[in-house]
């Protein structure tokens, strides 16, 4: 793998401002804005966010979150489910820890104000998804959970926190002085590149879905913070762990959004082409299997009907209660033609849910002093080679209050009076020719879908690591501008890491599955893959 340049862009500390700040948290999805609640008050934050508060990967989640909540339920069964999704990579511990904490965080998002979907009798409505064993699943707005724990959470953040935020401001570069982190070159439209020095520093970046085509994740996960960690020389694992969600809306035309796999928890049916049920085929627990099973069933079956998708029937349950259950995506549909309580939904898998990222300990701490991380830009050991459904936004909320506590507590630690270093990197030369940047991110996009997407084998990311090569020897040697550019590098770099690490691991397990290696090889495999900037 080729080196990346250290930094993306030229900087002299004397031509740009300065900012500081005792705690800098760069992304406000869940883990963001949990960490933010954790920090001192005295301590002045800052969370800074490529867009809008509101345009994150924990905004769309639909399904929920996963706690042990119901009498019948414990933690030992949500352990259990835990760890047999995880294809026995779990690191148990954490497992033990974040499943023990998720009560307590599922009660305190109620106390800040999330309105969780409640029974009749005024309970908690607890739902169940594929790989778990009993109800345990709380929601929100029937398909909406995570827009509206976000309208919680910022609400908190702005008005009872008063937290410093920056919109609209990308995260450049992790700034690291003498084997530490010291903040974070950003830029903003308005104001242009700003040098933000912390005494700590916190990233929760989210995921890097945009690699593939065919994605649930919107624009913005392009895997920023996995290639700015990469090239300050942060430890990544796992890299080879993309979970695909079996049901994405594949219709010409529309954005590939997510059907919940709620609603195959209230008994939605997957058909094929010719209308024949077809999951109780592959797996004894059919549409409640984990979502790896799921989606390379589905693949299979395509293959089988020569179709380019699968369907989601609802017809059999109640009309009334499909469409208050799932507004959301009946609104969706709607536009397009589908009812969702008669017509079959065509959905096919997409790229969902980046399992692999930064190290973390159990407090959020990664490989470089002074950088802790949370949610999905990190690598917990909590999923494994393929995460459970409905654990991503609880992962988010343990690991975000966890890394807040303990950067605040390093904060305090540290006193008053720190300042900026003289950090430099200089312009190079830039080459007349223009890159159509474009072309090359949807060129990129096909390949990684094509080569790495639900079934890999060797020979074909082989040769897509072989063109991913020509396209960064012209891309990552120039220092681009904007957004646009530095977002393709990102993007280039995350799918180099996602490709050595495939080929690397020679055998399937979970989500990584591989033709020319079909079987699961726990005695030379039954480890984490690390990867860093020059080893």
């Amino acid at each position: 793998m080729l080196d990346d340049p250290r930094y993306l862009v030229p900087f002299q500390p004397k031509r740009i401002p300065h900012h500081f700040v005792d705690v800098l948290i760069i992304g406000g999805g869940i883990a963001g804005l949990r960490a933010a609640m954790a920090i001192e008050p005295k301590l002045s934050t800052l969370i800074v966010t490529k867009d809008v508060m509101k345009e994150s990967n924990s905004a769309y989640a639909q399904g929920g979150i996963a706690g042990v909540l119901d009498p019948l339920d414990n933690f030992a069964n949500h352990v259990a489910d835990t760890l047999t999704a995880g294809a026995n990579l779990c690191e148990r511990d954490v497992v033990e820890m974040v499943v023990r904490e998720a009560p307590g965080h599922i009660r305190q998002l109620i106390a800040w104000g999330t309105n969780f979907d409640e029974a009749n009798d005024g309970e908690l409505l607890l739902g169940r998804e594929g790989g778990h064993s009993h109800h345990r699943i709380v929601h929100a707005l029937g398909d909406a959970t995570g827009a509206e724990i976000m309208r919680a959470m910022i609400r908190r953040a702005e008005e009872v926190l008063g937290a410093q935020i920056w919109q609209n401001t990308f995260t450049i570069d992790l700034l690291t002085h003498e084997g530490e982190c010291r903040g974070a070159l950003v830029w903003h439209a308005q104001h242009g590149r700003t040098f933000v020095w912390a005494k700590q520093t916190i990233l929760c970046t989210g995921g890097s879905g945009q690699v593939f085509r065919e994605t649930t994740n919107p624009a913005v996960a392009t895997g920023d913070g996995h290639a700015a960690a990469y090239r300050a020389g942060v430890k990544l694992a796992d890299m080879e762990f993309m979970q695909f969600h079996p049901t994405v809306l594949y219709i010409a035309g529309s954005s590939r959004s997510l059907i919940t796999e709620a609603m195959r928890g209230e008994g939605a049916l997957l058909v094929d082409s010719n209308g024949t049920r077809f999951m109780p085929e592959y797996d004894e627990r059919a549409e409640l299997a984990p979502r790896d099973i799921v989606s390379r069933s589905i693949v299979l079956q395509m293959e089988k009907t020569q179709h380019p998708c699968v369907y989601l029937k609802l017809s059999h349950l109640n009309a009334e209660h499909v469409r208050n259950r799932f507004p959301g995506i009946a609104r969706t549909c709607k536009d397009f033609g589908i009812d969702i309580a008669t017509d079959p939904i065509p959905v096919r898998p997409g790229a969902h849910y980046m399992i692999g990222g930064v190290t973390v300990d159990m407090h959020g701490a990664t490989s470089l002093p002074r950088l802790w991380a949370a949610g999905e830009a990190t690598s917990s050991g909590l999923h494994g080679a393929n995460r459970l459904a409905s654990n991503s936004l609880l992962e988010g909320l343990v690991y975000g209050a966890r890394a807040g506590e303990a950067a605040s507590r390093a904060a305090l630690e540290e006193g008053d009076s720190f300042s900026a270093l003289p950090l430099e990197n200089k312009a190079v030369e830039s080459p007349t020719e223009m890159l159509d940047l474009a072309d090359i991110r949807n060129s990129l996009k096909s390949l990684m879908w094509r080569s790495a997407g639900v079934w890999r084998d060797g020979q074909r990311m082989t040769e897509a690591t072989a063109n991913l090569q020509r396209w960064r020897r012209y891309v990552l040697t120039k220092q681009l501008t904007d957004p646009a550019g530095w977002e393709l590098q990102n993007l280039l770099t995350v799918a180099s890491m996602m490709l050595r690490s495939a080929l690397e691991r020679t055998e399937s397990r979970g989500v990584h599955l591989r033709t020319d290696y079909p079987e699961t090889d726990d005695v030379n495999w039954r480890r984490r893959l690390v990867i860093q900037r020059g080893s």
